[in-house]
């Protein structure tokens, strides 16, 4: 990325984050000022985080390292926000992981899924964008067969990214779509193949064992897939986003998180609870619709934002 570019999406980050890190900010600067960092002061931090979806205890492991170094003393806001910036990129550093197709498998097959209205059609064009760019030769597979504006609007990103769309007629099984994509985009020697799927809520047994049958009919072809199964979560569900992960996890195997809307939420914090509580990794997040606005996830960089800082 180019210096211009990457100032640009830092400048996008902090601006998508801003509901998030207002709130935030906002407490903190009220609670410290000229103030020691006595059991009180702690509290209110501790509550000033959960309050912003950072969640219990991942607000409590924070006040917590604070308080180790800097109890009793008199600090700053900015003091306050600086040092929790650092320890928010420590948790998130593990996770902050790109997602680097494996040119062992051809194609390398990445499957997406999530609830309703996560915007999994929508990052999976950005996905399909991005790996263009990069020289991967990319299929699309149109698996959302339950909606006509899916399947519509997955087209149009494989027009904008010049990437082939297998897809089928309404109300078709998306299982037998999958198999088809994955023996075409073989045929092609494709690089990737990103499979949509429809939106399920997490209590819906029967569209959750649909993503099974997904899964089991394309191991017929190739037993490793898929290489990826990506979770779109919504950041303005906030802590909701844990029991997803939770429910989702059980059913298949989830390799990594991608988290979108953080523009439209002031709940940011709880992709951090997210890397506390499950570990698994984020490979990119979003702050807007267009195609430059979902970037790798980057942990010092999300962090500072987070805290009104510059990057």
């Amino acid at each position: 990325m180019t210096d211009e570019a990457k100032r640009g999406w830092l400048s996008r980050l902090k601006d998508g984050l801003s509901r998030s890190s207002s709130a935030l900010t906002q407490g903190i600067n009220d609670l410290f000022t000229k103030r020691k960092l006595d059991d009180a002061a702690i509290e209110e931090l501790e509550e000033i985080l959960i309050t912003s979806d950072l969640g219990v205890a991942t607000a409590a492991r924070l006040t917590q390292s604070i308080a180790a170094s800097r109890f009793d003393q008199e600090v700053s806001a900015e003091e306050i926000r600086g040092a929790l910036a650092e320890e928010i990129a420590t948790i998130l550093e593990p996770i902050a992981q790109p997602l680097e197709p494996d040119s062992t498998h051809a194609p390398h097959v990445i499957i997406v899924c999530g609830v309703n209205g996560v915007g999994k059609t929508t990052t999976i064009g950005k996905l399909a964008q991005n790996y263009s760019q990069a020289g991967k030769k990319v299929v699309l597979a149109a698996g959302d067969t339950f909606r006509a504006a899916a399947i519509e609007q997955l087209k149009v990103w494989g027009e904008r990214t010049n990437c082939p769309v297998i897809a089928t007629e309404l109300g078709k099984d998306a299982a037998s779509l999958a198999y088809d994509a994955l023996e075409q985009a073989k045929a092609m020697a494709a690089d990737i193949l990103l499979i949509d799927t429809a939106g399920r809520l997490q209590n819906r047994k029967e569209l959750m064992a649909e993503l099974e049958k997904i899964i089991r009919v394309i191991r017929k072809i190739d037993d490793t897939a898929p290489h990826s199964c990506l979770l779109v979560l919504d950041a303005t569900t906030g802590q909701n986003a844990h029991s997803q992960v939770e429910i989702f996890a059980e059913m298949v195997d989830v390799t990594g998180l991608i988290v979108t809307k953080l523009d439209g939420s002031s709940k940011g914090g709880v992709l951090v609870s997210l890397a506390e509580k499950f570990g698994l990794p984020v490979h990119a997040i979003g702050v807007g619709e267009q195609v430059d606005d979902m970037r790798p996830f980057q942990a010092q960089d999300f962090a500072r934002s987070l805290m009104g800082l510059d990057s």
